[in-house]
């Protein structure tokens, strides 16, 4: 393996202009006209730190001091190649393209994935509208025209809404949804996107494993090449390893019991305006909810599956609340546990009570 690259000279690095700034020219990057890119949080891109290598983003001697998930070996000689020979591109397409990724943060969180998807774009079409691939594929979610019909585009004489920026990338997002429900992989549904659901089936039966890095040989080698490169851009754009360039096993293996912080449904604004705190004890969202005044829908947003990680044998949940909420519920927060195990201990006598009545009436219980 050549020597390793310093991650920090070639990261692609916080963009600082303003909307008004980008050009039209199509050489650059088009320009979009959707209103919600201004409302769209503006997330900025993240860099590792300028010592860090690429030695250091793979768990090659058992050893992971960083929180950050590890690169996987046998990605490794492609995303050093590909990190080299690809970052001039891709700084260049950083000059005008963080309005573009702000409305796909926007339009993921909505949908409740993860915001680090929008990477696909860029090597899809390198979020060119106009681009059509060798297939005819369109648009910069390089969608065929039955998917994108399916996933509710217009495609027609009159209109191609594959290029537009905000439809499609909804569309992505739906299609995007779809692919996880069947594989609950980000590198299979990555692998999917490019290549059709039956080819990745396929992998999967000849293989006899669900895991990308052993099917990978029984894919095109366009697919797994493109599943590759999303990591590489990926570390690119973050610096590190995240969610989808994980395997289900990876991801399990890393984030085990505290995956539900991925599926917080907050903006930017509610983020910046919360506080994070480790709880532990037989607390009930609905308790909680009441005790500080916060709506119990709104309080499953900030803390997804909060009920169902307090009753596993973890019993720890990184909660998560408005700055003001959580002053409510410390200032509260042993008459909320005592509550809370009431109502435990209430509805444990209730289905003792009402699975006992069942018993008698069929006669089990005399």
């Amino acid at each position: 393996m050549k020597k390793f690259l310093m991650l920090g000279a070639i990261l692609v690095v916080s963009l600082g202009f303003s909307v008004a700034q980008e050009t039209t020219n199509p050489t650059s990057g088009p320009a979009i006209a959707d209103t919600t890119v201004e409302n769209a949080a503006d997330n900025t891109l993240k860099a590792a730190t300028p010592t860090q290598k690429i030695s250091d983003l793979f768990e090659e001697d058992g050893t992971n001091t960083s929180n950050a998930p590890r690169l996987n070996p046998r990605a490794v000689n492609f995303v050093e190649d590909y990190i080299e020979k690809n970052t001039k591109s891709l700084q260049d397409l950083k000059s005008w393209a963080r309005p573009y990724f702000n409305m796909m943060d926007g339009v993921f969180r909505k949908h409740g994935l993860p915001r680090e998807l929008k990477y696909l774009a860029v090597i899809e079409s390198k979020l060119k509208s106009g681009a059509v691939s060798h297939m005819g594929a369109v648009g910069p979610w390089q969608f065929m025209k039955p998917t994108a019909i399916t996933m509710g585009l217009k495609v027609n004489g009159k209109v191609d809404e594959r290029k537009n920026y905000l439809k499609s990338t909804n569309a992505a997002a739906l299609y995007l949804k779809d692919l996880y429900k069947i594989y609950g992989d980000w590198l299979l549904v990555i692998a999917a996107y490019n290549a059709g659901p039956g080819n990745v089936q396929k992998a999967i039966a000849r293989s006899g494993s669900r895991n990308f890095w052993d099917l990978q040989y029984y894919l095109p080698a366009e697919t797994r090449n493109h599943v590759k490169k999303f990591i590489g851009t990926h570390y690119i754009f973050e610096g590190q390893g995240g969610l989808t360039t994980l395997t289900k096993a990876e991801t399990k293996a890393h984030y085990g019991p505290h995956l539900y912080a991925f599926h917080r449904k907050i903006t930017k604004e509610e983020e910046d305006g919360s506080k994070n705190q480790q709880v532990s004890g037989k607390y009930q969202s609905a308790v909680i909810a009441k005790h500080i005044v916060m709506d119990l829908g709104d309080f499953n947003r900030f803390n997804p599956d909060f009920d169902k990680v307090m009753s596993s044998t973890t019993n720890s949940y990184e909660m998560k609340l408005p700055v003001e909420k959580m002053e409510m519920f410390n200032a509260s927060k042993y008459n909320i546990l005592q509550e809370s195990v009431q109502v435990l201990l209430s509805s444990a006598a209730v289905m003792n009570d009402g699975s006992a009545t069942n018993r008698k009436q069929t006669g089990i219980l005399k």
